[in-house]
């Protein structure tokens, strides 16, 4: 297995931010044009992966439906930080902090129009980490 970490900056607002090419650029150094799995995993509790279209407002449509399933108002118990604080850490039970996508002949066996998005709504901590693992077949 080969894995490494990229950095992503968010700044300090909900993002929905594409790290396809993050993704693909790792696989194609670590598989030397093999099959496998990429992981890929978020180490933060505030934080999630989807995979998705995006380019298309998307990423604006699922941003306004976790505001509308998780406002940031004052109704959370884990309350420290911005306000509404709290349904950052509840978000990675909705939108999971994992993702795995098949790797055939070194590239990303994504559909037309997925993508691998990093989804994020804690505005207090704008630069995260995403690792990348890639487990070779064989």
């Amino acid at each position: 297995m080969k894995s490494t970490v990229i950095t992503v900056t968010t700044g300090r607002t909900e993002v929905v931010q594409d790290i396809t090419e993050q993704c693909a650029a790792f696989v194609r150094e670590a598989c030397g044009g093999g099959d496998g799995l990429l992981n890929v995993f978020v180490p933060h509790a505030t934080a999630g992966l989807a995979v998705m279209e995006l380019g298309a407002r998307s990423d604006d449509d699922l941003l306004a439906a976790l505001r509308d399933l998780l406002p940031a108002d004052d109704r959370w118990r884990h309350a420290h930080g911005s306000r509404g604080h709290g349904r950052s850490h509840v978000m990675p039970a909705m939108i999971a902090p994992y993702a795995t996508i098949p790797v055939i002949d070194g590239e990303l066996a994504l559909g037309t129009w997925q993508s691998v998005a990093f989804v994020d709504l804690n505005v207090d901590n704008p630069d995260r980490q995403v690792r990348l693992s890639f487990l070779r077949e064989g």
